[in-house]
C-alpha cells in the first residue's frame, strides 16, 4: 500500500488550518497565555528598571499595596 505524501505547501496549509481551528476552538487558553506573557514581560521590565534603584523596606511596600484604589 502507498503511502500518501505531503508536499511543503500542502503540510504547510494544513498546519495552518490546525493552528487557526485551535485558537478559534480554545480562544479561553490563548487568551491566558497571553495574559501571563504580558505579566511576565512587565515584570521582566520592573525588575530591570528597579535594580538600580534604592532598597525600600517590606513595611513600604506591603503600606503601599494595601491603600485603596
Amino acid at each position: 500500500m502507498a503511502k500518501p505524501s505531503l508536499n511543503e505547501d500542502r503540510l504547510k496549509d494544513v498546519m495552518k488550518a490546525t493552528i487557526l481551528e485551535i485558537f478559534q476552538e480554545r480562544r479561553e487558553l490563548f487568551q491566558e497565555l497571553i495574559i501571563e506573557a504580558l505579566e511576565d514581560l512587565a515584570m521582566i521590565k520592573a525588575i530591570d528598571e528597579g535594580k538600580d534603584s534604592e532598597p525600600v523596606s517590606r513595611e513600604t511596600i506591603f503600606a503601599i499595596l494595601e491603600q485603596p484604589e
